[in-house]
């Protein structure tokens, strides 16, 4: 029998990369994107139905949901200086959208809904590894955000027997990020058009970094493990790196003589000083375990930049 997934933000960096995994016989993709920050080109030669709409529209996720097995939902507003500057987008996008789509997921009696969180920003600055079970302390209306959505997902598994889970994402990088605001993305950015690079703070502040095809394959095996239902898993490498440490492999991989001057600036506020995750809850229930080393998904990543940059020109 064939299956339905749906895949909000289906057009974006982590959605693109997914979907290219989820392709397989019997298994029809539906995506529902605004476009804000994916693009539709990127699906191109894929098998995907791509329905344009946004999650804060209930009309359009309930016309998106027909038909539906399974739900992946990656769409959201997720800078967290943006959410500082204007936490109702936040509000609007990341916790009202998924509360439309959970409860058209529970009218259209779909088996399993997959919730894209994050660690750091929903527990704040507490002393690493991050685990599922430390308590939430928000910094950023963001990481408010993601967790009210946490909470929606707990409380509709409680209530209706929806199988939500909710895998917290620590920072992801790789292929088809180059609208991420991220600083792996922002910096290759930055060096392909040989601009100077700006670190916020002295460098020693750190975080997990994990290969975006690692992390789906992560999603993927959630999609039909036995796992807790209405409970958080953290995904990451469960290795801690400084943004100091990186611009240094960056520098291996672009090369010393290509690369511009780096500054520093004054610590920005809301955002965490360490992090990186505990997977061991991954590891026993999803059987997850990221083979990528930081230093090969960079070269991956920097190809693929390069690669884009030569088909633009």
């Amino acid at each position: 029998m064939n299956k339905t997934y749906l895949v909000t933000g289906g057009a974006g960096f982590i959605g693109c990369n997914l979907i290219r995994q989820l392709v397989a016989p019997g298994v029809h993709i539906r995506v529902l994107d605004n476009l804000s920050a994916g693009r539709a080109e990127d699906l191109d030669g894929l098998k995907v139905e791509l329905m344009v709409g946004d999650i804060r529209d209930r009309q359009a996720v309930q016309r998106a949901m027909k038909g539906v097995d399974r739900v992946i939902h990656l769409a959201a507003h997720t800078n967290v200086i943006e959410s500082i500057k204007h936490p109702e987008i936040n509000l609007e996008t990341n916790v009202q959208g998924t509360f439309n789509l959970l409860e058209a997921s529970v009218s259209h009696g779909v088996q399993r809904f997959i919730f894209a969180s994050t660690g750091g920003a929903i527990l704040g600055d507490v002393t690493p590894p991050v685990h599922e079970e430390m308590v939430p302390h928000p910094l950023s209306p963001y990481g408010a955000s993601k967790l009210a959505g946490e909470g929606y997902c707990s409380a509709f598994y409680g209530s209706y027997g929806l199988k939500t889970i909710s895998l917290r994402f620590s920072n992801v990088y790789g292929p088809y990020s180059y609208r991420k605001g991220s600083v792996i993305a922002l910096f290759f950015r930055q060096l392909l058009a040989g601009e100077g690079l700006t670190i916020y703070g002295d460098g020693e502040q750190t975080r997990d970094f994990v290969l975006v095809t690692n992390l789906c394959q992560a999603i993927v095996a959630a999609l039909h493990a036995e796992a807790p239902f209405g409970q958080a898993i953290q995904l990451g490498t469960g290795r801690e790196t400084s943004i100091n440490r990186l611009v240094s492999l960056m520098r291996q991989v672009v090369a010393e003589k290509d690369f511009p001057p780096v500054r520093y600036a004054p610590r920005r506020q809301g955002e965490v000083e360490r992090n990186f995750v505990s997977i061991s809850r991954a590891a026993e229930v999803l059987n997850f375990s990221p083979m990528t080393d930081l230093l090969s998904g960079l070269q991956q990543t920097w190809s693929w930049f390069q690669e884009r940059k030569n088909k633009a020109a």
